[in-house]
């Protein structure tokens, strides 16, 4: 299974709540942080319902 590797490039200050919980449930807390998972479904329906706050790689 192929690996992606998220970046948090924005800020989730004055975000919607799912948007909040949606990076936290990807590993995200801090911008700048990069977190590594599985190129899942769910994982990527999670990155995309963010992909205004975060940036993704092939790992």
């Amino acid at each position: 299974m192929s690996k992606i590797k998220v970046k948090q490039e924005k800020s989730a200050i004055k975000r919607p709540q799912n948007q909040k919980r949606t990076l936290e449930a990807l590993g995200l807390r801090k911008i700048g942080q990069v977190v590594e998972h599985d190129a899942t479904p769910s994982i990527l329906g999670m990155v995309e319902k963010v992909k205004h706050l975060v940036s993704t790689e092939e790992a």
